[in-house]
């Protein structure tokens, strides 16, 4: 059912604000208990995931592999001289997933009995909502999975500069490309960008850019990324950014030298903060803090008890990953329905920068667990001449495995490498169950596949 603004007055057992895959989730668990839901988003249904983020960047990506894999390729029986991305293509098959996504998932809901409506949240108390300036509505519960948005840039000129959105959505790509910050969206839409043909630069404002992950395995990265002709200037802060009539000129600093520059776009990638600011937390007694809505172990508002969060909304411990917004959306929607007992489980849950080839993180930093007072034991591979690397051509690959001396069990992983992704979640599961190094080497796998480099790795 869909809501016409000024007209519906009702109340739910459950009203959800924000339609992305934590709302989904627990909207689909509690409605199926037999609760009155109600989903409300003033942006197409599908968040940042489905719509402008990980799954739009990998199809975006996937014609940037192509070209990588040809080009690994070359003096080894492939001719790539006439391969080339077509921008608009692209673009156009990426559409053709997204631009059906939000009717799919109104559907499921309405299929459900869930109530979808749209336009934007603001809460007027402690349980009442106000969409789009005019239905009011009621929850018994009420979900905030708003997820977050780009964080504000500061500097003179920023409102030239589009963000993951916007870049995932050019009809035609640019030949000169800056873009801020040296997290996930940079690093991984300028390995796009580049295969496609622009010139890119990256500007970080810190001396080592994606700083959640191996600091050795960065500066592997950073060396390749350099060497594909992708400009990484590290301790530079953009100071300001001008339209001019070639495009924007830029203007930055490091230190005491200044430094100008022209591009033809800007794309925001210094990070993402809670999308909650807009939802008139005071009136409803939220409490929040920078990192999203302040919440108990089992996600309900420590201020509101009506309240919960889950995703990228809530000021969780977990990553701000789908998966675990998904995690968190089923374990809010069990404590809403049968009282606070569950708790999320954030161990053993990986993290990964799709550059190519990839960057992939889980459990503790070496630093990390030596701090902690672990005995540690390090093994550390560079895998660039191993099969599995040799085979496609790539030469960027290494990997460092934190091991517990003591008890055989894994503290962490880090693994940069084609197919590393994958690979990844053998060693996130055996975090998360306390399979030791020993349980791993047991597995006989398929040859040749990057599994079975497993036992060597470790």
């Amino acid at each position: 059912m869909s809501g016409e603004y000024g007209i519906l007055t009702q109340s739910f057992d459950l009203v959800v604000l924000g339609v992305g895959m934590a709302a989904v989730s627990a909207a689909n668990k509690c409605a199926a208990a037999g609760w009155s839901v109600a989903v409300v988003d003033e942006l197409p249904y599908g968040g940042t995931c489905a719509l402008r983020g990980c799954d739009p960047k990998k199809l975006l990506r996937r014609g940037a592999e192509i070209i990588n894999d040809a080009r690994l390729m070359r003096g080894k029986g492939v001719k790539d001289d006439d391969l080339r991305i077509d921008w608009g293509e692209l673009v156009a098959f990426k559409r053709s997933f997204t631009d059906k996504m939000p009717g799919r998932i109104e559907s499921g809901f309405d299929e459900k009995g869930i109530v979808t409506l749209h336009g934007h949240a603001r809460f007027l108390n402690e349980n009442t909502v106000e969409i789009g300036g005019g239905t009011r509505i009621q929850g018994r519960h009420i979900l905030i999975a708003t997820g977050a948005v780009a964080r504000p840039l500061s500097m003179p000129g920023s409102e030239h500069a589009i963000d993951n959105a916007g870049f995932m959505d050019l009809d035609e790509l640019p030949k000169r490309i800056l873009f801020i910050g040296g997290g996930y969206i940079s690093f991984e839409f300028a390995h796009i960008a580049v295969r496609a043909g622009s010139s890119v630069c990256i500007a970080d404002h810190g001396p080592r850019p994606l700083r959640a992950f191996d600091p050795d395995l960065v500066d592997r990265l950073v060396a390749h990324s350099r060497d594909l002709g992708i400009d990484i200037r590290l301790n530079v802060a953009v100071q300001s950014i001008e339209r001019v009539s070639d495009g924007f000129l830029i203007r930055t600093k490091s230190g005491d030298e200044c430094a100008e520059f022209t591009v033809d776009l800007v794309v925001h990638g210094a990070g993402r903060v809670p999308a909650v600011d807009q939802l008139n937390l005071s009136a409803a007694n939220i409490e929040r803090t920078d990192a999203g809505i302040r919440v108990n172990a089992h996600l309900q508002s420590v201020s509101n008890p009506a309240v919960y969060a889950a995703g990228d909304a809530a000021g969780t411990a977990g990553p701000a990953l789908t998966p675990v917004a998904v995690a968190e959306g089923k374990v809010a929607a069990s404590n809403m329905l049968k009282g606070n007992h569950a708790k999320a489980d954030y161990s053993g849950v990986p993290s990964v920068v799709f550059t190519i080839p990839e960057l992939a993180r889980v459990g503790m930093l070496e630093s990390e667990a030596r701090e902690a007072g672990y005995d540690v034991r390090m093994a550390v591979n560079d895998t660039s001449d191993w099969f599995s690397n040799f085979r496609v051509g790539e030469s960027c690959a290494a990997t460092r495995i934190v091991i517990d001396a003591k008890t055989d069990r894994i503290l962490g992983a880090h693994l940069l490498g084609p197919g590393y992704a994958e690979l990844i979640n053998y060693l996130g599961l055996a975090i998360r169950t306390g399979l030791k190094v020993g349980d791993l080497n047991k597995m006989i796998a398929a040859y040749p596949t990057i599994s079975s480099d497993l036992g060597s790795i470790l």
